[in-house]
């Protein structure tokens, strides 16, 4: 990579393929989670990255290419250390945890949309700037929704 844009389609891909294996793996978080409310706030999530994942495609589409991912080692890891979650934790701290978990994955997504859209800006994508600005707007809100969760009532427990 030698430019902002080669940085920049990089980025995408990497967020695509994060989007995609969060998909993949939010089900099984949901199925882990003890309480409605934390599998509920799991499955809200499951929803908006579906959309998410189709809103990446569009801005793909803006910038005149085509939608793909690159493995993405710090979603990989992030899952990963869910999984272990998943496995290893019983009783009450489980689903502060797995909450703890979730919102490591919107920081990471939280920083990763916040650097896509300003290149976006840089660049001239004006299309891809407003597609990744609703995506971060998500993501700062789900974040937000999980923090008064652990404060209201998971971390309480």
């Amino acid at each position: 990579m030698k430019t902002l844009s080669d940085a920049f389609e990089h980025t995408l891909k990497d967020i695509y393929h994060a989007e995609n294996q969060l998909v993949k793996a939010l089900p099984k978080v949901q199925e882990a989670a003890n309480g409605k409310k934390l599998k509920d706030a799991v499955a809200e999530h499951l929803e908006e990255t579906k959309g998410q994942v189709k809103t990446l495609e569009k801005v793909f589409k803006s910038i005149g290419k085509t939608a793909s991912g690159e493995k993405c080692d710090a979603i990989e890891g992030l899952i990963k250390e869910t999984q272990g979650i998943m496995d290893e934790m019983t009783g009450e701290a489980k689903n502060a945890a797995l909450l703890a978990a979730c919102q490591a994955v919107e920081h990471y997504e939280i920083a990763r949309y916040g650097t896509l859209r300003e290149w976006a800006k840089v660049l001239g994508h004006d299309e891809a700037h407003d597609l990744l600005t609703q995506i971060l707007d998500q993501e700062k809100a789900a974040n937000s929704k999980l923090t008064n969760l652990a404060v209201s009532e998971i971390n309480k427990s």
